[in-house]
């Protein structure tokens, strides 16, 4: 088997593995991290040959484009509070601790290296967390916690471990210089986030057709990391930036078909990109072997005590930062989703899970430092680091399920639909007010506006059916089935005029591209 026919087995894989962990309560991610464990262990299987430094720009931006615009820029500045306590604040308590018990326990590690080891195993992965957390049914406020989390704790990771890898390879560390590139390279990156964010803007409005706009979505996270990192920047919050812009300021509400394709095209590429990410990390497994060979008691010892570090760490920073922050919540009533109770606190703590980045980071360690010599201990911070994402991932990830439903941590689902009610309304009074605009200027039948008006209000009942009462709602229930039948049979005529045009495809002189346009034709109405 060669590289790209183990490229083409790991894709198949992410498409499989969404099922059966749909079919057995798991995550899909920690799936695919024990199947290429497997594939690791097989002898027929090739050592995977990527270059390092390209599987953070390869892999990152589009797993968080993706993972962006299931959220929003209001929910990032109501939860700002836990966010920062979490992705920057707990990430560098997480990387001293780390550092602190490597530096003690590893022979010879330097402090810088110590400190490398401990930016890459400090930030939990979004992609598991969010998936993970969207699979369990956990209330909306964790889930936006956990994705905001996920999301920024890579910026600040990255950003010490760039830091402790050039005090190595330079031989040379100042805390000034280090505080002052860290605050430059958060600065850049946002312009360069802002700046893409606004062009890509304004060229979807210039290429207008939906196809062209969804291949520039996939085209900018890539620039804006690429671009970011080239002026020494943070690339993850360049992403973040543009993705947030465009989330914001790009949606036409109207351009329906490029919603829904943008939609499918972008859940295609999250399953796809997010199962070969995590396959490749359990294809590690390859490399670990052979760096332990002849040392496992040794090097076990160094990744439990550092994956001890880590669980601990979390924990024990999660209980006060929840604390204080409910106290300030109530001082202050302040609009954030925080932990409502000891439980979800638990089951945040049991979702940071070690992924993507961790392995990117460790795998981009550079082979030799400015003077010549080998790395100090690469190999050993490659283990620990593959021993923690390990542990965490397919630990915490197969027994969060579990750990979940004994607790019994689930998602408001009266306020939910409390809220998709109240949506329901206000788009039925949308559309209601629009009616009467338009009868001012236009004259229309008495029977024409009646018919509307049955229309506005069955645009929120199919919504929510709670917001008719109960008398209306049978009658439009009854309106309803008579509806699904016509449907039926409408459904079926078009069929059967699909079957008609595509045998039309292989007849002779038959032009491929008109059968297209017609049977596209059809297909819209179709989906109307």
């Amino acid at each position: 088997m060669d590289q790209l026919a183990l490229l083409f087995v790991l894709l198949l894989g992410a498409l499989v593995s969404v099922p059966i962990g749909d079919r057995f309560g798991l995550p899909a991610p920690v799936l695919m991290t024990l199947f290429g464990i497997a594939l690791a262990v097989a002898d027929f299987v090739p050592d995977v040959n990527i270059p390092p430094e390209l599987i953070l720009p390869g892999l990152l931006p589009p797993l968080l484009y993706a993972a962006v615009r299931r959220t929003s820029w209001r929910q990032f500045a109501a939860n700002k509070r836990p966010i920062f306590l979490l992705a920057v604040a707990l990430v560098f308590v997480t990387t001293v601790c780390v550092a602190v018990v490597a530096n003690a326990i590893v022979p010879g590690l330097s402090i810088a290296a110590a400190v490398a080891l401990g930016a890459l195993v400090a930030p939990p992965d979004p992609v598991a967390a969010t998936a993970v957390a969207g699979q369990l049914g956990l209330p909306r406020r964790l889930v936006s916690i956990l994705e905001g989390e996920g999301l920024f704790n890579d910026v600040t990771a990255i950003v010490l471990y760039h830091v402790a890898i050039a005090a190595v390879v330079s031989g040379t560390f100042s805390p000034w210089r280090a505080g002052l590139d860290f605050l430059l390279s958060a600065v850049v990156a946002v312009v360069v986030g802002l700046v893409l964010g606004w062009g890509a803007n304004k060229l979807m409005d210039v290429l207008g057709d939906a196809t062209l706009q969804i291949g520039l979505t996939l085209l900018v996270p890539y620039v804006s990391y690429v671009v970011a990192e080239e002026l020494h920047g943070s690339g993850v919050l360049a992403v973040l930036t543009t993705a947030l812009f465009i989330a914001e300021y790009a949606t036409d509400a109207d351009d329906v078909m490029t919603r829904l394709a943008g939609y499918t095209f972008w859940d295609i590429v999250d399953t796809l990109v997010t199962g070969v990410a995590f396959g490749l990390i359990g294809l590690e497994l390859h490399n670990a072997i052979r760096t332990a060979s002849g040392r496992w008691g040794e090097l076990l010892g160094w990744a439990a005590a550092v994956v001890g570090v880590v669980v601990v760490v979390r924990l024990l920073w999660l209980l006060p930062a929840t604390w204080l922050t409910k106290r300030l919540h109530a001082m202050r009533d302040y609009d954030e989703e925080i932990p409502t109770s000891w439980r979800e606190t638990v089951v945040m703590w049991w979702s940071g899970m070690r992924g993507v980045a961790s392995v990117a980071l460790a795998l981009a360690i550079p082979l030799r430092t400015d003077a010549g010599s080998a790395f100090p201990d690469r190999d050993e911070i490659i283990f620990i680091a593959f021993g923690v994402i390990m542990a965490t991932l397919v630990l915490q990830g197969l027994t969060l399920p579990w750990l979940v439903k004994r607790l019994g941590v689930r998602a408001d689902t009266e306020r939910e639909a409390e809220f998709e009610k109240e949506l329901a309304v206000r788009a039925a009074k949308a559309a209601r007010r629009r009616l009467k605009e338009i009868e001012q200027v236009e004259d229309l039948p008495e029977d024409l506006t009646e018919q509307m008006l049955r229309r506005a209000f069955e645009i929120g009942f199919r919504i929510s059916p709670d917001v008719a009462e109960d008398e209306r709602r049978e009658g439009h229930e009854k309106r309803m089935r008579r509806l699904k039948r016509v449907r039926r049979i409408q459904s079926e005529m078009l069929s059967a005029a699909r079957h008609e045009v595509l045998a039309a495809r292989s007849e002779p002189g038959a032009d491929p591209e008109i059968v297209d346009r017609v049977l596209r034709h059809l297909d819209v109405r179709s989906l109307r």
